[in-house]
């Protein structure tokens, strides 16, 4: 039989098949689809007994099908629901972890404040008794400022801690010169220079670094926990688009229209499928890892150089060693103070009270031991926690780009050739696009506007971005709140002491004095005559068996 002959007959024999597999189509009933449709909780009258024309259809194949537009229109606001739970599933479990870090870092640094005040605290009121009770008020102030930097920032730590010694100073300097009379102007001028005399030695300097260093770093990490958990939160609330939701229907729900409610996407269909619908989400992910290096980063110092246990814990110590170090050179400070700020006036019998004994401050202060030093938040320690959440954020890191991977999984999605490829149960040929919104212009199965990044996403990426600078900041040991304040970033090194004046080596007190709050230590005002002598010789020494209290116990 010659080809031309063969022709007609096969085209016959098409249309016979046809005909009788449109006729099997009409005859077929749609109960299975009835009860699939049903069974997501929408009403069976909406699905048709049997097959009827597609051609109605705007989403899914216009072959017989058992689905009607209504049906559509229903089936897409359940792809929206499902398609935000299952990346709400994935987020939210990272969003959980890292709060729940963020409140037991929290939960730590506080208690751990706490803990100092109170481990100081205990210390000084064995030791010192009642002096250190009436001067106790300086040092809740400082621990007080503290917590009021942690929780809140708005504190110049350097401002604050000169602000401490110059307090303590005033303080130590009337007591190792109980024979003097001191105005209220006069001992403003000591401590206007507590920088310039250097009474505690070394340990202000150490301190200051030590403290500031550690509190910034602990301070921003603790946001940069907040953050992420916060920045989950709304880039996980953000709608999809009608794009995107029409190409999650198609891919779910179509295959129900044409009796094959077991059929599952093909791997890449899906993957482009996903990547079309969280292609703005995916740009997040160039900072997003910025921000994870950031607090790795910082996480380091936090275990080493930065650690805010060790320099909390000793606290006590280092005032204590200050302390010591007034005391033992108080003669020379008191020189230094009478020839810059001007000899002061003798009290009455200043003979007596010269017989007060030099070395009036004979108590060190006796730190705890280990077992006796109180646990912090859940018995843990900073350096545990770091090692934890370090897990954490390495794990977290690609979140992003990598979401349609993993919504993309598991027996959501057929494991072979044999799957649901947009229009039939076949192969998927279509390339899998890259991440990002900008490499969505072609995609073959979303309709994605390349030109309209969501605004919401976009802020989180600049929230990231100046989360990233400060955690930077602190990693380099500065202020953040002040550094990031001033254009040229000089505001980090506020509190210096040296902002608006001009400092020098030498001890000049020409510059005039300026007032400032402060405790004054009261001293008795006594009549002329016997009996005035008698009032101060027992006020002698009382303040005499007081000082002693202030020594190293050996």
């Amino acid at each position: 039989m010659a080809a031309s002959d063969a022709l007609p007959l096969l085209c016959t024999l098409a249309l016979t098949v046809a005909a009788l597999v449109g006729a099997e189509l009409k005859s077929r009933t749609c109960s299975e689809v009835r009860l699939a449709y049903s069974s997501k909780g929408f009403n069976l009258n909406d699905v048709p007994h049997q097959g009827v024309s597609g051609a109605h259809l705007k989403v899914c194949p216009q072959s017989f099908t058992c689905c009607t537009p209504e049906m559509e229109e229903k089936l897409s606001q359940l792809s929206r629901s499902d398609l935000k739970a299952q990346v709400s599933k994935l987020s939210s479990s990272l969003q959980a972890t890292f709060t729940q870090r963020h409140r037991r870092f929290d939960q730590f640094f506080k208690e751990l404040l706490d803990n100092a005040e109170k481990s100081l605290n205990d210390m000084f009121t064995r030791t010192y008794g009642v002096m250190y009770m009436q001067n106790s008020e300086l040092f809740k102030k400082f621990f007080l400022d503290l917590k009021n930097y942690y929780v809140q920032g708005g504190v110049n730590l350097e401002a604050m801690l000169a602000d401490f010694w110059a307090g303590l100073l005033e303080r130590m300097f009337v007591l190792v010169n109980v024979q003097y009379h001191f105005s209220e102007e006069y001992l403003e001028c000591v401590s206007k220079h507590t920088e310039q005399l250097k009474p505690f030695g070394d340990v202000p300097r150490k301190l200051k670094l030590q403290v500031t260093r550690a509190f910034v770093a602990a301070r921003t990490f603790a946001q940069g926990l907040a953050v992420i958990g916060d920045v989950i939160g709304k880039v996980s609330a953000v709608n999809a688009s009608p794009g995107c939701v029409q190409a999650a229907m198609k891919m779910m729900y179509c295959p129900y229209c044409s009796w094959q409610m077991a059929l599952k996407p093909c791997h890449n269909y899906c993957l482009n499928v996903m990547k079309g619908c969280l292609a703005n989400q995916a740009d997040l992910d160039t900072e997003w890892n910025n921000f994870m290096d950031a607090m790795l980063n910082l996480a380091e110092r936090l275990e080493g150089p930065f650690n805010i246990e060790s320099v909390m814990d000793p606290i006590d110590v280092k005032i204590s060693d200050a302390i010591m170090n007034m005391q033992e050179n108080s003669m020379q400070v008191s020189q230094k103070v009478f020839q810059g700020c001007g000899q002061p006036k003798l009290g009455v019998a200043s003979r007596a009270a010269r017989s007060v004994p030099d070395n009036g401050f004979n108590t060190r202060f006796r730190p705890y031991t280990p077992d006796e030093r109180p646990t912090t938040a859940a018995g843990t320690s900073l350096d545990r926690l770091v090692t934890e959440v370090k897990k954490k954020l390495k794990f977290a890191k690609k979140f992003w780009s990598a979401l349609p991977e993993n919504v993309c999984t598991g027996e959501r999605i057929a494991s072979g050739d044999e799957c649901w490829n947009g229009t039939a149960k076949s192969r998927y040929e279509s390339v899998v696009m890259g991440n990002g919104l900008a490499n969505q212009a072609a995609n073959p199965d979303v309709e994605v506007d390349i030109t309209k990044p969501d605004v919401v996403i976009r802020r989180q990426i600049m929230t990231l971005r100046i989360m990233t600078n400060k955690l930077k900041s602190a990693h380099n040991g500065n202020d953040v709140t002040f550094f990031d304040m001033s254009e040229d970033g000089s505001g980090g090194e506020s509190g210096s002491g040296c902002e608006r004046q001009v400092c020098t080596s030498d001890f000049d007190f020409q510059s005039p004095i300026t007032k400032r709050p402060r405790l004054i230590v009261q001293q008795s005002d006594v009549s002329s005559g016997s009996v005035q002598v008698s009032i101060y010789s027992c006020f002698l020494l009382l303040v005499g068996a007081a000082v002693a209290l202030l020594g190293p116990q050996r």
